[in-house]
C-alpha cells in the first residue's frame, strides 16, 4: 500500500453523490475517409486488446488501519471490459445529444471499489464522427495531468500508432538527484513548508497588501455561490483561436487575459438578464501548473492558484481588459518572488477556503472566498489523430464545488480555443446562454479594440 498524498486525499475525503470528484473531457473525431462503418466498433476492439495496465490505472482506495481513503492499494485483476464502454446517441444524433449524454456520464460518481477511471468511446453521430468521454478521479490525477494524458495518446500522423492512457510508451525522465525525491524527500518539503509557514504568512501578508491583491472572502456573493446538487449540465463551443490573438495584438494583453475578459463579460451579461449582477467586482480562482515543463508524472495532484478580478462592475470591454490584466501581472509578480514551497504554501492559502464548503450548512453564512473557477489548460497547437482519426474537438469537463456553481474550463485545440463550461442543473438555469454571451463578449473586444 502507498500513502495518499494530503491534497489529493481532500478530494476523496469530500466526494458524496453532490459532490463527483472527477475530471472529465469529451473528445470529437472524424473517422479516415476509407473508414467503413463499423470504424467506431473495430476502435473500441482495439481498445479493449490493450491488457497491460499501468500501476496508476490500477490504483483504488483502501482502508488503512481502520481509517478509509488514507491509502492506494493496486488492483492486480482490472476488467478492462468495464472501464472501457461503448456507448451511442440515438441515430441520427448531434453534437446536443452527445453533449447531454457526456454530461449524465459526468453526473455519476466512479465506483471505489475499482481503479478510479473510465473511458467510454460513444458512435451514432449523424455526421458519421465519434466521440470519447473520459473521467479519472482528481485523487488520482489534477486535471493538467489528465490533459497531458490524453494528448500522450494522439499523434501528429495520420498513421501514427494507436494509444491508450493506460498504457504509454515510457518517457525519460531525468534522475532525481536532489533532496525532493522519495518518501523522504517529501516529508522534508513538508516540513520546510511548515517551518517557513510563519515567515510566509508575514511575507504573503506584506507583499499582498502593499500589492492590493484580491484575498480570499473578498468576493461578493451571487447566484453561482449557493450549495449545489449532484447533476451535472455541460456546454461546449470552440472558438478560432486568431480571433483572440487579434485582440492579444492590438492591447498588448496575453492570451489568458483576453480569455479571461471574456469570460468576465459573458458572467456579467447572464447575471444582468437575471438582474442579479453584484455592484462589486466577481473574482475567478485561476489555476495554475506547478509542474515543471519536464515533468511527465501523470499521478499526483500539482496545481496552484491565484485570485483574479474580473472587472464585472466595469461596463467598458476594453477597461475590463485592463482590470483583469493588472491583476493577473500582480499576483504573477508575487509568486515569481517566492520559492517553489512557498508558492505552493500560498497557492493552498488561496485555495484552502474550498475546504470550508465540505462543512454542512456553512456556504449559505459565508461569503464566497472566490466566485467562479476558470481554467485555460494547454493543448496541442498542431492538428493531432488518434487511430488515423482525426481530433476535431477536446472540450474539458471539471468540477463545480458547493458554492461554487459553474466552472469554466479551456483548452487549446490546433487553432481553435475549445470550452467546456460544467454547472449544478438546480443552480444555474439556461447555462447555454453563457455560451451566447461569451461570443458577444469576444465581439464587443474586437469591435473596441481590433
Amino acid at each position: 500500500m502507498d500513502l495518499i498524498a494530503p491534497i489529493d486525499a481532500v478530494f476523496l475525503l469530500a466526494e458524496s453523490r453532490e459532490h463527483p470528484m472527477h475530471v472529465g473531457s469529451l473528445q470529437l473525431f472524424e473517422a479516415p475517409e476509407d473508414a467503413g462503418p463499423d470504424f467506431a466498433r473495430q476502435t473500441y476492439e482495439k481498445l479493449l486488446s490493450c491488457k497491460d495496465i499501468d500501476a496508476t490505472f490500477r490504483k483504488r482506495p483502501a482502508t488503512l488501519f481502520g481509517a478509509p481513503r488514507m491509502a492506494w492499494t493496486t488492483e492486480d485483476d482490472v476488467e478492462l471490459e468495464y472501464h472501457v464502454r461503448r456507448q451511442a446517441v440515438p441515430r441520427p444524433g448531434g453534437t446536443d445529444q452527445l453533449v447531454e449524454l457526456a454530461s449524465s456520464l459526468h453526473s455519476a460518481l466512479l465506483d471505489r471499489h475499482r481503479p478510479l477511471w473510465e473511458i467510454h468511446l460513444i458512435e451514432g453521430l449523424a455526421d458519421g464522427r465519434f466521440a470519447v468521454y473520459s473521467k479519472m478521479h482528481h485523487a488520482l490525477i489534477d486535471g493538467v495531468s489528465a490533459q497531458r494524458l490524453i494528448q500522450r495518446t494522439l499523434t501528429s500522423e495520420p498513421a501514427g500508432e494507436a494509444r491508450v492512457p493506460w498504457n504509454l510508451p515510457r518517457t525519460p525522465r531525468t534522475p532525481a538527484t536532489d533532496s525532493s525525491a522519495g518518501l523522504l524527500g517529501a516529508a522534508r518539503n513538508l516540513l520546510s513548508a511548515a517551518a517557513s509557514g510563519p515567515t510566509l504568512l508575514r511575507t504573503a501578508r506584506a507583499v499582498l497588501l502593499e500589492q492590493q491583491l484580491t484575498m480570499p472572502f473578498e468576493a461578493p456573493r451571487t447566484m453561482f455561490n449557493v450549495p449545489i446538487g449532484g447533476a451535472r449540465r455541460t456546454v461546449v463551443r470552440s472558438w478560432p483561436l486568431e480571433r483572440i490573438k487579434q485582440v492579444k495584438k492590438a492591447t498588448g494583453a496575453t492570451v489568458n487575459d483576453v480569455v479571461l475578459t471574456m469570460s468576465a463579460g459573458a458572467l456579467r451579461s447572464y447575471l444582468a438578464e437575471r438582474d442579479a449582477l453584484p455592484d462589486k467586482p466577481l473574482i475567478a480562482m485561476v489555476p495554475m501548473s506547478l509542474r515543471s515543463p519536464d515533468d511527465v508524472a501523470t499521478d499526483g495532484v500539482k496545481v496552484g492558484a491565484v485570485l483574479c478580478n474580473l472587472g464585472t462592475d466595469v461596463a467598458d470591454p476594453l477597461d475590463r481588459l485592463q482590470v483583469v490584466g493588472e491583476s493577473m501581472r500582480k499576483s504573477k509578480d508575487v509568486y515569481s518572488s517566492l520559492s517553489s514551497i512557498q508558492t505552493m504554501a500560498l497557492s493552498a492559502l488561496m485555495v484552502s477556503p474550498i475546504a470550508l464548503s465540505l462543512l454542512p450548512g456553512l456556504v449559505p453564512l459565508t461569503n464566497p472566498a472566490f466566485n467562479i473557477v476558470i481554467s485555460n489548460v494547454p493543448g496541442p497547437r498542431e492538428p493531432m489523430y488518434w487511430n488515423g482519426a482525426r481530433l476535431d474537438a477536446t472540450y474539458p469537463m471539471s468540477i463545480p464545488f458547493d458554492g461554487q456553481a459553474v466552472n469554466i474550463t479551456l483548452t487549446t485545440n490546433g487553432d481553435n480555443l475549445d470550452f467546456g463550461v460544467v454547472g449544478c442543473r438546480r443552480s444555474v438555469p439556461e447555462l447555454p446562454r453563457l455560451l451566447d454571451h461569451l461570443e458577444n463578449a469576444l465581439s464587443e473586444l474586437e469591435s473596441a479594440a481590433v
